[in-house]
């Protein structure tokens, strides 16, 4: 079973600027959406469904270009944003998003696909390690989510019918039930991307001393 709440605490610099990076976006999400959950999230996961699709793609050209196989992270990321993409699909059926909502979603998704865009060519072990950071976010989000539902604070209606569908829920599942494995979701994408991330570093590390070696042999020889 995951551990809903972790934290992988910043290793290096490119740590703490994915970490510090996610702590500004998450000051404005509070900032501007405060308690309203249904509506914050259904801003939130037109953007949380960029990444995947964005690093899948940028991945699938260079599995191209290389022809190299790709060790199923495509795959594994555009499921990811399917699945960030099914979160929003529930949402605007709890929440439904107002004209202001709309033009906010419309301007940050712009700004967010140019700018992991460049990240991701920058760097991929710092783009992923946001992402990581991006979904223990977003377990805490919703962990308090459930609460205020759970102190009767949000009233907990019937489930949509497209997440009973697609979660397979009992047909008398509640908001509460859909917030659950929708925060399960989460949690499985956070250890996903900080576990490509590490695999991004230690790959940089086996590179970097294999260089190393490729130039003692130079100088012995």
């Amino acid at each position: 079973m995951q551990i809903l709440e972790k934290h992988y605490k910043p290793q290096n610099f490119s740590d703490h600027f994915a970490l510090a990076f996610t702590k500004f976006l998450r000051f404005l999400a509070d900032t501007f959406f405060k308690k309203k959950y249904g509506h914050r999230a259904v801003v939130l996961e037109t953007v949380a469904a960029v990444p995947g699709m964005v690093a899948g793609m940028l991945l699938h050209l260079k599995s191209l270009r290389k022809m190299q196989d790709d060790k199923g992270w495509i795959k594994t990321l555009l499921d990811e944003a399917a699945n960030e993409r099914m979160h929003l699909m529930t949402f605007i059926k709890i929440a439904k998003p107002t004209l202001l909502e709309r033009f906010i979603i419309m301007i940050a998704q712009f700004i967010f696909i140019i700018t992991y865009l460049i990240i991701y060519l920058i760097s991929q072990k710092t783009a992923h390690r946001i992402v990581g950071y991006f979904e223990e976010e977003a377990v805490i989000s919703y962990s308090e989510y459930l609460k205020e539902i759970e102190e009767g604070k949000i009233e907990n209606i019937k489930a949509p019918e497209i997440a009973i569908n697609y979660w397979n829920l009992p047909l008398n599942s509640r908001l509460k039930d859909v917030i659950e494995v929708i925060r399960n979701d989460e949690a499985g994408h956070r250890d996903v991307n900080h576990n490509f991330s590490d695999i991004l570093k230690d790959k940089k590390k086996i590179d970097i001393v294999s260089e190393d070696n490729k130039e003692k042999k130079k100088i012995n020889s």
